[in-house]
């Protein structure tokens, strides 16, 4: 299953969404002036790595129902 480049890809999105969400809440809960300039960029990121692991984990199962 491993060797389905689709699922390493999918894996690497699902990575790094974890690691911008990780960053994302280390930032808001230092505060500071950081975060209130990039708190909305960051969230930004999160949400187009987020969907496009979404779509990626969605086209693995597409496929793979398909036979």
């Amino acid at each position: 299953m491993f060797s389905d480049p689709l699922v390493i890809f999918a894996v690497i999105a699902c990575l790094a969404v974890l690691g911008i969400l990780l960053f994302g809440i280390g930032s808001f809960a230092k505060g500071g002036e950081f975060n209130k300039r990039n708190a909305n960029k960051i969230m930004r990121w999160r949400l187009g790595v987020q969907f496009a692991a979404v779509v990626v984990i969605a086209g693995f199962a597409w496929l793979r129902s398909k036979g």
